[in-house]
């Protein structure tokens, strides 16, 4: 009996973690500004995810190619939004007329949120705001690791 448990637990103790220390990090969330006005709303960058995109490296790594991973997943977003109107706007983000994720930003104020969204173009809007005309983001399939970017968390 005590054989077959000292059997049973050196069996578990061999089961380690099932991730590689060498394998690739994923990429660090991408940011996209959005500037809410009275009459448009303003997306920059119109494109991401097309190649190496050299605002996401940190300074120490500039001079070195961001490695491409091989995960195929939607892309980490991170908008940036500032409300330059006196209204409170949300802010959605749309994919073929269906909501992916709204946020609200308060009058002449600015906020944040993130989503998950494959390559594909999406349409940004500030719902209520019929006056304000859409912007469009285009959203590649290239993934970059985070592989070289060695301060982050």
């Amino acid at each position: 009996m005590a054989v077959a448990g000292l059997v049973g637990a050196a069996l578990l103790a061999g089961c380690g973690e099932s991730r590689h220390a060498n394998e690739q990090r994923p990429q660090v969330s991408s940011r996209v500004s959005v500037i809410v006005l009275g009459k448009k709303v303003i997306v920059q960058p119109g494109r991401i995810a097309f190649g190496q995109e050299p605002t996401q490296q940190i300074p120490q790594n500039q001079a070195h190619p961001q490695p491409p991973t091989h995960r195929k997943g939607p892309l980490n977003v991170t908008f940036v939004v500032a409300n330059q109107t006196a209204r409170d706007a949300t802010v959605q983000v749309l994919r073929q007329s269906r909501e992916l994720k709204s946020s609200k930003v308060f009058a002449h104020s600015p906020g944040s949120f993130g989503v998950d969204l494959p390559a594909g173009t999406y349409t940004i809007t500030a719902a209520g705001m019929p006056e304000a005309h859409a912007a469009h983001l285009t959203v590649g399939s290239y993934r970059a690791s985070s592989q070289n970017d060695v301060l982050l968390p």
